[in-house]
């Protein structure tokens, strides 16, 4: 009887001594974080916190800049309350095309190892001048770096994030295929901005460009497939005077089939761009070859739109581009120099054997 009551009283202080144990290692409040350290990759090292919070923020919700210059995309992280020594956490910024299209890695670091993707290896890291400091830079940016950053933060089971809009200050001009309107697929768009050092432009920098008194009756392509045109004054040929001004839209089309003209976007040149005519007017090819004399080349038309846009140029005169167009850009409007408004003006593309001045582009690299 003594040796059965023993057994007893040992196994209720056995029964004692698990509760005790699991009192000690489980979590009791929803307040509470308990996780694995993922990130030494050590599944034994456990990590148990008490009302502590991750925050992270954005200074700003817009940077902008322009084409071959640096951006920097704020993000900062801490916890609350502060912790007593600062611990590895994950950061890892991503990037949402303006175009559009999927979400794609850009940077991830984790303590002193740093990982770059893409387009942008070599031309991003994080700054890191305080403790909790994640923001982006990047340099030698590209007319297609514009879109949405998310800045995320990784810190065990814990993950916030906040985002940062890149825009690129630039120029929307419209454009069209040398035998006439409506001649361009989306994919013929596409290599059309290309091959005039630009880029499709986006809704917003159309936008943008509307607002800022751009006025174009020709429906064109944008970078989401979608297409626009913007009207400041309404008028017959271009939905009729009982519409208000605005930026009209067919909404999406088929990006094989249908054909429209295109709406292009530039930015700031690393380089110049300047009007030659040595002692008399010259054909296209003779253009071309006259520029090449002077260590240049033969200026694009979205070159020749963002001298004008950024460097003010002014000039009177028209001149061949390397499409075969021949242009002129006016800041300053006056008489026998074409509208009233500044603005690039065109004689279309006139056989390549007229004679003509040139416009040629000059890189700084060069």
């Amino acid at each position: 009887m003594m040796m059965i009551c023993g057994l007893h009283t040992l196994l209720l202080l056995g029964a004692q001594l698990v509760l005790s144990v699991r009192a000690l290692t489980v979590p009791t409040s929803q307040n509470n974080f308990f996780y694995h350290d993922f990130l030494k990759g050590n599944s034994k090292k456990e990590i148990h916190f008490r009302g502590v919070k991750l925050h992270v923020d954005s200074a700003q919700p817009s940077v902008f800049a322009v084409r071959g210059g640096n951006a920097t995309m704020p993000c900062r992280f801490w916890h609350e309350p502060e912790l007593s020594s600062p611990r590895e956490v994950r950061v890892k910024w991503s990037w949402l095309p303006a175009a559009g299209g999927d979400e794609t890695d850009v940077l991830v670091s984790i303590g002193s190892r740093v990982r770059s993707f893409g387009d942008f290896r070599g031309r991003v890291q994080l700054r890191q001048d305080f403790p909790g400091d994640a923001t982006l830079m990047v340099t030698k940016l590209q007319l297609n770096d514009t879109g949405r950053y998310r800045c995320e933060v990784v810190d065990g089971l814990e993950d916030k994030s906040s985002t940062v809009d890149l825009e690129l200050q630039g120029v929307v001009f419209p454009y069209q295929h040398p035998r006439g309107h409506y001649h361009l697929s989306f994919l013929g768009a596409q290599q059309a901005c290309e091959e005039q050092d630009s880029t499709l432009a986006t809704f917003t920098q159309l936008f943008q460009s509307w607002k800022e008194g751009l006025n174009w009756c020709n429906a064109g392509w944008l970078a989401d497939g979608t297409v626009q045109y913007p009207i400041t004054r309404p008028r017959v040929p271009c939905g009729g005077h009982s519409l208000a001004p605005g930026v009209r839209s067919y909404g999406r089309r088929h990006r094989h089939l249908h054909r429209y003209d295109v709406f292009c976007f530039s930015s700031s040149l690393r380089g110049k761009v300047y009007y030659l005519q040595p002692s008399h007017k010259m054909n296209l090819t003779e253009a071309q070859q006259v520029c090449q004399e002077y260590g240049a080349e033969i200026a694009k038309v979205g070159q020749l739109y963002a001298a004008w846009k950024f460097r003010g140029l002014d000039h009177c005169a028209a001149g061949w581009l390397a499409d075969g167009s021949v242009r002129y850009p006016i800041t300053r409007p006056r008489r026998n120099c074409g509208p009233s408004e500044p603005g690039v003006r065109s004689f279309g593309f006139p056989p390549a054997q007229h004679k003509h001045g040139v416009y040629c582009y000059e890189s700084d690299d060069e």
